[in-house]
């Protein structure tokens, strides 16, 4: 395995405080993925609130993903050679300023359209996050480094997302919003005390970032993220009244069913790491098809409560393995791209997340029930493998072609 994360842009010195400096930019890990899942906890509340049907109201996680989907590239195209210190301030101040415009969103189409300017600056912040925790770590560390950002994110789906989730049951959804808002503006603090001013990338150009896009390997692994990821989004999407009008379980189990889900990320997330040092390939090919298990397992346990919750569990486990395996693909196959790759993963794994609650709505509104969306899933996988073995087969073709060096 190789990447060249952070090997554009001069190297900084040292941050004073690199824990702090590492813990500032998690933390806004911790906001973008308390608010992007969240919404899925709050689904009910929120269709209630706006006076839609609940597959409508998931339509909203769909304007996010797109709007992800759209910042992803655009703000880091544009941003690639902005200091990132001040880059990453005014990306997690305008997650601030469209969390609080959710909470206040009279209508379904307002808060939509909150939702969508909401994804904008999630794919930028990542992408150019970790590129500045590997710069500010030694070499040995800067694997770490940027896991550590990505920690935040699977954080934020255990304590983030069931505390909100909680929040919003109980002081209604525009709270969970509110606490969001409050979250980036501690990140924007954070920021500004512990992470060291650091220059863009001078020679980043237009024309090299987008030079990404002419690389087959790199659109495959994209649509491997798009499609692949999408079935843990048809069933997370609607886990709430999955699991209390077809599971029989009360209000109170959302969030334990939530915590678990986050559990699963952290514990993926790790094992990602491991399963990466002896290879990619091979790791995301076994999580794609034990991601398309599972969902088959989802469907067999979704009526029966409780017993849903271990396959849950297995489930974001599964789907971190890919996730981080995906990121790390990306960053071998993207090249000099730095900036423009490191945010594009975020991007795939959004049109997944509003492929897949898309789909997921479509088959509940047509009237096949809460355990329909495992089965959209699992075609999902299947796709993703499929496309996953063409990208295998062609690396090897490209490998035996190139010459060896001597």
């Amino acid at each position: 395995m190789s990447t060249t994360l952070g090997t554009t842009s001069p190297r900084p010195r040292r941050a004073p405080h690199f824990a702090l400096a590492v813990l500032a930019l998690a933390m806004g890990g911790f906001a973008i993925g308390t608010t992007e899942f969240v919404t899925m906890g709050l689904i009910r509340e929120i269709a209630g609130g706006v006076d839609v049907s609940i597959p409508t109201a998931g339509h909203v996680i769909s304007a996010y993903a797109l709007g992800v989907v759209v910042g992803a590239p655009v703000l880091a195209f544009l941003g690639a050679t902005w200091p990132r210190r001040g880059l990453l301030v005014a990306l997690m101040a305008a997650y601030a300023v469209f969390n609080a415009l959710s909470a206040l969103a009279t209508s379904f189409e307002l808060l939509a359209l909150a939702r969508f300017f909401d994804g904008l600056p999630h794919g930028a912040y990542f992408g150019v996050a970790s590129l500045v925790a590997a710069s500010l770590a030694p070499p040995e560390r800067k694997g770490r480094a940027v896991a550590m950002v990505m920690l935040g994110l699977s954080v934020a789906n255990v304590v983030g997302v069931p505390a909100t989730t909680w929040l919003g049951q109980h002081l209604g959804w525009r709270a969970a919003f509110w606490a969001v808002s409050i979250l980036a503006l501690v990140t924007v603090a954070m920021i500004l005390a512990f992470v060291p001013s650091i220059p863009g990338d001078s020679q980043a150009t237009g024309r090299r970032e987008l030079a990404a896009f002419s690389k087959p390997q790199v659109w495959l692994t994209l649509l491997v993220g798009a499609v692949g990821f999408g079935g843990m989004f048809a069933v997370f999407s609607y886990i709430a009244p999955t699991v209390t009008e077809l599971g029989g379980l009360g209000d109170g189990a959302v969030p334990v069913f939530l915590l678990f889900f986050g559990l699963g990320m952290v514990a993926g997330t790790w094992v990602a790491g491991e399963l990466a040092d002896w290879s990619i390939m091979k790791s995301l090919l076994g999580s794609s098809v034990g991601m398309g298990a599972l969902l088959v397992l989802f469907f067999l346990a979704a009526p029966h409560g409780w017993l849903l919750l271990p396959v849950a569990f297995g489930i974001t486990t599964i789907g971190s393995v890919l996730v981080v395996n995906l990121q790390l693909r990306l960053m071998d196959v993207a090249g000099d791209a730095q900036t423009l790759g490191a945010a594009m993963n975020h991007a795939a794994l959004n049109v997944a997340n509003a492929l897949g609650a898309w789909l997921g709505g479509l088959v509940i509104a047509a009237g096949y029930g809460y355990r329909a969306p495992a089965l959209v899933g699992v075609g999902l996988s299947v796709a993703g493998f499929v496309v996953l073995v063409f990208s295998a087969r062609a690396q090897l073709r490209s490998n035996r072609r190139e010459p060896v060096s001597a």
